[in-house]
């Protein structure tokens, strides 16, 4: 069950340098994701210049890139979109695991928060709840845990 968050904490992303790296497979959905990403850096003070924007293939292809782009150095933070919808075999839940492992290696690796937003469904009716309707928004809570991490870890 979704349920609305509130969030105590206003954060500004002026300053902070982001890339968002979105798988196009489930494009409907995944393009949801990333406009919702942008639009709340923007209304967080992102300057366009300080967002980058990268799109994958799909979902197994974001680790590589968001790899590359964090040892880089040149971000605050990097938000990691994709939609993997289950289907009548195990081929989904495997992307999954492998995505979020490979993620999970490149955060404790580099020190560069990784948003993993790269969403796991069982249908599509649960990815049009989580990327098509602003209520419950992955991509927007993706920009906004992007900018407090990034703070966060200004601050260590």
């Amino acid at each position: 069950m979704l349920r609305a968050k509130q969030s105590q904490l206003v954060f500004s992303a002026e300053g902070l340098r982001f890339a968002i790296v979105a798988g196009r497979y489930n494009q409907r959905y995944s393009d949801a994701l990333v406009t919702r990403a942008q639009r709340a850096l923007r209304m967080a003070g992102a300057k366009r210049g300080d967002v980058t924007v990268i799109r994958v293939p799909g979902a197994f292809e974001v680790p590589v890139v968001v790899s590359r782009l964090a040892s880089s150095g040149s971000y605050d933070a990097i938000i990691a979109l994709g939609v993997i919808i289950r289907g009548e075999t195990e081929h989904a839940d495997l992307i999954g695991r492998a995505v979020t492992d490979a993620l999970t290696q490149i955060v404790l690796r580099d020190g560069v928060p990784v948003v993993h937003e790269v969403l796991l469904l069982g249908n599509e009716q649960q990815a049009h709840a989580r990327c098509l309707q602003p209520k419950h928004n992955r991509g927007t809570e993706a920009a906004l845990t992007a900018i407090e991490m990034a703070h966060l870890m200004r601050t260590l």
